[in-house]
């Protein structure tokens, strides 16, 4: 709030179910009848009931917070006014140096001009007038510090919450060769403010909720006036709203409570550190819900193909950005593949090897003592082993665990003939075409979908591969998120929308939203190459 703004009387609100909307008038004449019965119980005593002493609201807010050693208590008093004060508030949430500046020294050098009605204008602090006693807890955990003037019922808010941020640097687990290298940190102001500094609109709407019963964990939605559909924007906030629990810590909390499908493998909100991916889809019709403590924005609704896109396809020149993204695209059945035609072909197709490669095989296998199906296993599980002791190691120590253990594990198993020499390849193959995908997410999942690939191949073949690509490719036509199909634009196929799905066209051709978000205005104008129109005239 700048300077030059007057202090308003706030509420705090918790997150309820969208209420029908309201005329501009009767928003400002609400907000104006309340503003003036907040100040007029400032001034004026109730006579319906006594007003609590000062040591009465020390022994509450004591016994709120189960005598906590961390609850200060601080009483004042001016020799020119006959009122106490008390101070209260959290010393691990708030900062002690904001008490000190910006409200114990602006009142000990203003002390003999202090009333209940300027008291607000003489502190630094952003200041608001609270009515309600019980919403004392809230303010002192958001890192407020509470002022009571002795014989008042009101009381005042004080900002002082102690804030801790990290340098804004490029996500680890997004990186890009062209484009911005900002990424999302753990403060939620921050992150809005990065994102309303891409798209300076003020359509851009955010919307605070709070959810779990103790945690009370903030988070925002936020959304694009007139262009994302506002039937997905209630489903996303009744959907929050419905949230019952005591502990929600993390957005993966969030995001397994709302989901369409949470049994499935596949994710069906995408998760970003990148404000420009998180721009962009917000420009597109989707919604971004955010939380406080956490660098991860997710982006509702998602579809299969958004998992495969990267920041760098808008980026480069559009062939080379259509290539990269179908070679990621083809990844997808690399990863899930190519181990299961691999045990397919040498436990029952071995017709099909072509002859100047069957003598290598055969002699690369011929000393194995178990089928390809359990080799595969040894291998596969090896790799996730590897990887997950290279990312909890500290990074020095985990990028050694993943070199070493890879080469010196690789060549002892197949001089000790646990392994063949092909396999070690077609393992190796697989999982580089399982870290080709940009999210995370659905990296795993290819990885996690491939084991059951792997037995049915070695039971039965081709056509259990045949029978696994098909219950897989009826899972995802099946699949919704919030309410729009997962797989689209190729199930329900829309046409239109292929032209930044497998292939990424020009940028002047992408002139409409993609379908599956449901945008309220489909066509965005996209007149870039205008001059050839002018040129052409001429």
């Amino acid at each position: 709030m700048e300077e030059n703004t007057p202090k308003e009387v706030r509420f705090m609100t918790q997150f309820k179910k969208p209420k029908p909307l309201v005329s501009e008038e009767q928003q400002k004449a609400s907000s104006s009848q309340e503003e003036e019965t907040r100040r007029t119980a400032l001034t004026t005593q109730t006579s319906t009931k006594a007003v609590m002493t000062l040591e009465e609201r020390e022994t509450q807010l004591s016994s709120i917070f189960h005598k906590s050693s961390d609850l200060n208590f601080k009483y004042i008093s001016f020799d020119k006014w006959a009122r106490r004060l008390l101070f209260v508030n959290l010393e691990t949430s708030s900062d002690v140096k904001l008490v000190q500046e910006q409200i114990i020294n602006p009142l000990f050098e203003l002390g003999e001009t202090i009333t209940p009605d300027t008291f607000h204008l003489i502190i630094e602090a952003e200041t608001t007038i609270e009515a309600e006693f019980n919403t004392a807890s809230g303010l002192l955990l958001d890192g407020k510090t509470l002022i009571f003037i002795e014989g008042y019922d009101v009381f005042y808010a004080a900002s002082t919450a102690a804030t801790y941020k990290r340098d804004i640097v490029e996500p680890t687990n997004e990186r890009v060769i062209r484009g911005a290298h900002d990424g999302f940190i753990e403060d939620l102001t921050t992150n809005i403010t990065m994102l309303r500094k891409r798209i300076k609109s003020p359509k851009l709407v955010v919307k605070y909720f709070t959810v779990g019963k103790e945690t009370h964990s903030k988070g925002a939605i936020i959304y694009m006036e007139g262009i994302a559909n506002q039937e997905i924007v209630q489903k996303v906030e009744h959907r929050i709203s419905c949230i019952d629990s005591d502990s929600v810590l993390t957005p993966g909390n969030i995001i397994e409570s709302i989901e369409d499908h949470p049994y499935s493998p596949f994710p069906q909100i995408m998760d970003t550190e990148r404000p420009d991916r998180a721009a962009g889809n917000l420009m597109e019709g989707r919604i971004v819900v955010m939380s406080a403590l956490s660098p991860m924005a997710s982006i509702m609704p998602a579809n299969f193909f958004s998992f495969y896109q990267s920041s760098d396809d808008y980026n480069t020149r559009w062939l080379l950005g259509s290539f990269f993204r179908f070679i990621r695209i083809f990844s997808f059945f690399t990863a899930l593949g190519f181990p299961a035609v691999y045990i397919a072909v040498v436990s029952y197709h071995f017709e099909v090897i072509p002859s100047g490669m069957v003598l290598a095989i055969k002699s690369s296998l011929e000393n194995i003592p178990y089928p390809p199906l359990i080799e595969a296993m040894i291998m596969e599980l090896t790799i996730e082993l590897i990887r997950e002791a290279s990312i909890r190691l500290p990074s020095p120590i985990g990028q050694t665990i993943a070199i070493v253990g890879g080469l010196v594990i690789g060549d002892a198993v197949v001089s000790a003939g646990l392994v063949s020499n092909m396999m070690i390849i077609v393992v190796a193959i697989t999982a580089i075409s399982a870290y080709i995908v940009p999210s995370s997410e659905m990296s795993e999942a290819v990885r996690i979908i491939r084991f059951p690939l792997m037995v049915l191949a070695g039971t039965l073949g081709f056509i259990g591969i045949v029978i696994g690509f098909m219950v897989l490719f009826i899972h995802l036509t099946k699949l919704t998120s919030f309410g729009t199909p997962f797989f689209s634009p190729v199930a329900p196929l829309r046409m239109q929308n292929l032209r930044d799905t497998f292939i990424r066209l020009p940028f002047w051709k992408l002139n409409q939203r993609p379908l599956d978000a449901k945008p309220q205005k489909l066509r965005q104008e996209n007149r870039s190459r205008k001059w050839e129109e002018e040129e052409d005239e001429e």
